[in-house]
């Protein structure tokens, strides 16, 4: 039997997210573990919110996948207040799905792994906000030692999903 994983990702990807996305998928079937994700295996009965929960409550561990969804060529960060900081480059931001997903599985103490792209920043993929590590999003033309470290870092966490789900 699979141990059930909740994976938090956007469901409109570009084509080269979705490249990286399904190399994470692999890796997780390569562990004997059953990803779940709303929207793409579980559709809601109930509001989207509560049925998070609900998915999120029999899984063993949880994914965050966190992919460019918004970009913003100008803006302001805090405006109108001291420390208000102009933008002047694109800045990209995650599914806020990303962030709400995120919180419900750490507040459930349910193992986590998180990636993000290299443009992504803020809340859950800021170092230091969670316990764990930000990991870089693989790319889908993994360089085979690239590729050996990111089995390496599904063994570790699978590790502690099996040791939640057992417990």
């Amino acid at each position: 039997m699979k141990i059930p994983i909740f994976v938090s990702a956007p469901t409109v990807l570009s084509n080269s997210q979705e490249a990286s996305r399904r190399l994470i998928l692999r890796e997780l079937e390569h562990n004997d573990l059953d990803w779940r994700a709303l929207g793409r295996s579980d559709y809601p009965t109930e509001s989207p919110l509560r049925e998070v929960l609900t998915i999120a409550r029999h899984c063993a561990g949880g994914v965050i996948l966190g992919f460019s969804q918004f970009r913003a060529d100008t803006g302001a960060w805090k405006p109108d207040t001291t420390g208000e900081k102009i933008i002047s480059t694109p800045t990209c931001f995650p599914s806020p799905w990303n962030q709400l997903e995120a919180g419900i599985l750490f507040a459930l103490g349910i193992p986590l792994l998180v990636f993000k792209e290299s443009t992504i920043s803020g809340g859950v993929f800021d170092n230091g906000v969670t316990d764990v590590f930000i990991h870089p999003m693989p790319l889908a033309d993994i360089t085979p030692q690239d590729k050996k470290a990111l089995h390496a870092v599904f063994l570790k966490w699978q590790a502690a999903v099996r040791t939640n789900y057992y417990k």
